[in-house]
């Protein structure tokens, strides 16, 4: 690779999950030409870890936008898809314990019909009518139809693919010891150079760019074997929306999901503070119990596989889209949180959009990095860390 002062990119990125692939894909089919660079393996770290829960979010304006804007372009890219990424429209069910819960779901459901998206409220009936597994006694419920499901690790790969196919490169195995500058030099040696530089690095984001606000929220999840048609639907707690509005403390949640295979993806966890990927065997126990709770014969079924990720928070639960301040050549794609499945082809279109300036499909300011600079001087100093 050349060390001149040439570039030898339009853009090099650095993280081959799904978020770093989407962006690469994105400003390749932009005109440019792409490096992405990958320590581990495409498609591994928080694209691995994830449910691949396509679901549209309504805590902020910004955060629909952005969710909503994304799952279109899920539904577009759905149609290449190899049948191996186990794309599915199969719809999210919020699930209602109470009668307070019910108002919210119907809340929920009006917000989304002002804004085209289809949904409808469940009766306690029609609720287990669609989920006969579910416990009696629960108030009901929202569907929201145009939630889906996709399998991640595989569509991170398929977006690789397609990038290598426009002529961009994939640099897989090598770690990134310098990021800044327009400069990327990797751990054997080698320097890379390009005009812009772009941040994808999820939790480990802060390695490359320290001083960004982003920090690892640890998550927990289980598998069970197959039981084809014992969950139809994803499944969460409306109660899920409370829990996971907490910053600091740590929280379970029933969050269920159906796979093609016929098994059970049971969640959800969320830890601060804990940087450990060992099972957490109280949590664990916690999450578990919760999911029985609301479907009392998934504690029969054998869960064969329990694993941690960690997810990549920001202080308001929006990521970080844009220029980073201090270095003209540096962008950031980071800080997704437990949406970055969701969100990863409209942050790739944004991105996109802002480097080559082409319209923006929604408006960028929510997003920049730029919003947390009065609180937050980033450093983007030259600096010898291995990511």
């Amino acid at each position: 690779m050349s060390s001149s002062a040439t570039p030898d990119y339009d853009v090099v990125i650095a993280g081959g999950g799904i978020v770093g692939t989407a962006c690469a894909l994105a400003l390749a089919h932009a005109g440019l030409h792409v490096a992405l660079v990958e320590r581990d393996i495409l498609g591994g770290g928080a694209t691995a870890a994830g449910m691949g829960h396509i679901v549209v979010m309504d805590d902020s304006e910004a955060q629909f936008a952005l969710t909503r804007r994304s799952q279109q372009l899920w539904h577009d890219l759905a149609k290449t898809l190899p049948a191996s990424a186990e794309f599915e429209m199969a719809g999210t069910i919020w699930v209602a314990a109470d009668d307070e819960e019910l108002a919210e779901a119907e809340r929920k459901h009006f917000y989304l019909r002002d804004r085209s998206v289809p949904s409808r409220v469940l009766s306690a009936s029609e609720l287990l009518a669609l989920e006969p597994n579910l416990r009696a006694g629960l108030a009901g419920g929202l569907l929201v139809l145009d939630d889906a499901i996709v399998y991640p690790p595989v569509a991170a790969l398929y977006l690789a693919s397609e990038l290598k196919a426009l002529g961009s490169d994939v640099i897989p195995g090598r770690r990134i010891v310098h990021f800044a500058s327009g400069a990327v030099q990797l751990d054997d040696g080698s320097t890379i150079r390009a005009s812009r530089l772009v941040n994808a690095l999820g939790t480990e984001a802060t390695v490359c760019t320290p001083g960004i606000p982003v920090k690892k929220r640890k998550g927990h999840l289980a598998i069970t074997d197959r039981y084809a048609g014992f969950v139809r639907h994803q499944l969460v707690e409306l109660g899920y929306l409370k829990s996971a509005h907490s910053i600091s403390s740590d929280s379970v949640a029933f969050n269920v999901q159906p796979r093609r295979t016929g098994q059970i993806l049971i969640g959800s966890s969320r830890q601060y503070g804990n940087e450990d990927p060992a099972v957490d065997q109280a949590i664990l126990a916690s999450m578990l119990q919760r999911a029985e709770l609301y479907m009392p014969g998934i504690g029969e079924l054998k869960v064969i596989r329990v694993w941690t990720g960690f997810r990549a928070a920001t202080p308001d639960k929006l990521p970080l889209i844009g220029r980073a301040s201090g270095d003209d050549t540096l962008w950031l794609a980071t800080g997704h949180e437990g949406l970055g499945i969701t969100t990863a082809l409209g942050t790739a279109e944004l991105l996109a959009c802002a480097v080559t300036g082409a319209e923006m499909p929604i408006p960028l300011e929510p997003y920049l990095p730029s919003r947390f600079d009065t609180a937050n001087h980033l450093d983007t100093t030259i600096h010898q860390e291995t990511v």
